[in-house]
């Protein structure tokens, strides 16, 4: 029992003169290496744990003859030209080289501890037949690597997690990723924890075991397109297909929403108070989401509101309030004072812009939404009721704003009229109130008043001559001039005649 006690001491005062040499040697190293600049790498290394071993056989008292010494010492450095070979031809080579995976410098370290583990087991077993002291150091670091593991096993996990991301990359510094319910940019990986900022800035630190546990979905991989989704519900009233081309229409025209792939809408349940849509829309960096959830969801709100279709929310209680009736008369009254001073109107009795005011739509328009777009189909005119919007025409594939327009102004006659396509583009600078005069309220109108057909036409005419610069060349009329301006107004009155089917 005595001899196996002492045995074990032995054992233990040997592991401990491998471990002290080994960091007395490798501390001095690290001193030479930031005070005296002197670079010490790998082989240094092996010769601290060669200086170790020798260390460890004089402390339990191993006796041989030089050369056997010589041969050991020999086998252990010769591990560096090994690591050196595996370095170059495995990790450079094959890994990096040709199947561009980075290979971590910690990675290096531990292989090349285990090539002379594996060389000092060997020279310890045949040079000094150290078979029966191998088994009690094995049993006695068994004991410690065990309690170690216990103690690190958090530690240790990361670790390893740490190896196979780095080795694996299922994603980069900079790419975002939705972890369980969080979505975070990725700010740095170590070998403990992956680093991710929130779009609140708030730094989350998730240890490297726990990550490779949950379900990570890259948004940046293998681009950073991707999609999201908004839900909303509509009232059960409405037609389907026509939410579902409002909130198209909405959600393409918000902002960081891209063109292609084009925006998508489903209805995707049918709730105890609305019918509930979902959109799917594509965008770009994931970290301007919060500015694009609030545009799509801005422009779904002024779309809705422009096709009377409610949102409607759950009730609770039932709580009965009179309140008076809401009406327009107010942008009624706004409208009627604007035509009366537009000269498109004034062959108009009091009476019939009355009837037209009444029988037009009003809308809301939100901050950047296009009322009108150069070059589609229309049959209706608008009128600013409140707010202001910029005119602008494109050209050479860029935007060039020509005008703004502001409370009282009118645009869109031009298609009211005629039936031609929109010749600029008309954005909300800010929300707008506007009215619009379609085709059908106005040929009502105009049946009533056919006289009204020659002064339209004339008046067509002269604006556009005076877009041709016709009017502005020539400051007193002339023959040519005349002439002119019949030819235009007996084709407009042309065009309006069949227009209207007069």
């Amino acid at each position: 029992m005595s001899a196996l006690s002492f045995d074990t001491q032995r054992v233990a005062l040997t592991i401990g003169a491998f471990g002290g040499s080994f960091t007395i040697a490798l501390s001095v190293g690290r001193f030479l290496k930031r005070r005296a600049s002197v670079q010490l790498g790998l082989l240094y290394q092996l010769f601290c744990l060669a200086l170790a071993f020798y260390v460890a056989l004089a402390v339990y008292g191993v006796q041989a003859p030089w050369r056997i010494h010589f041969a050991a010492a020999v086998i252990l450095l010769s591990t560096a030209l090994i690591v050196a070979l595996v370095n170059r031809y495995i990790w450079d080579v094959y890994f990096e080289r040709r199947k561009q995976t980075p290979i971590p410098h910690f990675l290096r370290e531990i292989v090349a501890l285990v090539i002379f583990v594996v060389a000092l087991l060997f020279v310890l077993s045949f040079a000094y037949h150290a078979e029966r002291e191998l088994k009690g150091v094995v049993a006695t670091s068994g004991v410690v690597a065990v309690i170690l593991g216990l103690a690190g096993q958090n530690l240790l996990g990361g670790i390893i997690a740490g190896m196979s991301l780095q080795i694996n990359r299922p994603y980069k510094v900079s790419d975002w990723l939705k972890v369980g319910d969080t979505y975070g940019e990725v700010m740095e990986i170590n070998w403990r924890s992956t680093r991710l900022r929130t779009n609140d800035g708030i730094y989350l630190d998730i240890p490297n075991n726990e990550i490779v546990k949950t379900t990570i979905v890259n948004l940046h991989y293998p681009t950073e397109i991707h999609a999201m989704r908004i839900r909303v519900g509509v009232d059960y009233n409405v037609p389907p297909n026509q939410v579902k081309d409002a909130l198209t229409r909405a959600a393409q025209s918000a902002i960081n929403v891209l063109p292609e792939p084009k925006v998508r809408v489903f209805l995707v349940d049918f709730g105890d108070h609305a019918v509930i849509y979902e959109i799917k829309f594509y965008m770009g960096n994931h970290s301007r989401i919060n500015e694009t959830n609030d545009a799509v969801r801005t422009n779904v709100w002024y779309e809705l509101k422009r096709q009377n279709i409610k949102i409607p929310f759950p009730i609770r209680t039932l709580h009965v309030e009179r309140r008076p009736p809401v009406t327009l008369d107010q942008g009624h009254e706004e409208a009627r004072a604007i035509l009366r001073g537009e000269p498109l109107f004034q062959c108009l009795s009091d009476d019939q812009i009355d009837n037209l005011v009444k029988q037009s739509d009003l809308n809301h328009f939100g901050r950047g939404e296009r009322v009108i777009e150069e070059g589609a189909e229309g049959d209706s005119m608008f009128i600013l009721l409140r707010g202001a919007a910029e005119v602008s025409v494109a050209k050479n594939g860029s935007t060039i704003p020509v005008a703004s327009l502001r409370s009282g102004d009118c645009f869109g006659e031009m298609s009211l009229l005629t039936g031609e396509k929109r010749s600029a583009t008309v954005q909300a600078d800010g929300d707008c109130y506007v009215m619009e005069i379609s085709k059908d309220v106005m040929g009502e109108v105009i049946r009533e008043s056919p006289d009204c057909l020659r002064q339209l036409s004339d008046l067509l005419a002269r604006r556009k001559m005076d877009t041709e610069g016709i009017l502005k060349e020539a400051a007193t009329p002339n023959a040519e001039q005349a002439a002119k301006q019949r030819e235009y107004s007996a084709k407009f009155l042309r065009r309006l005649k069949t227009f209207f089917a007069l």
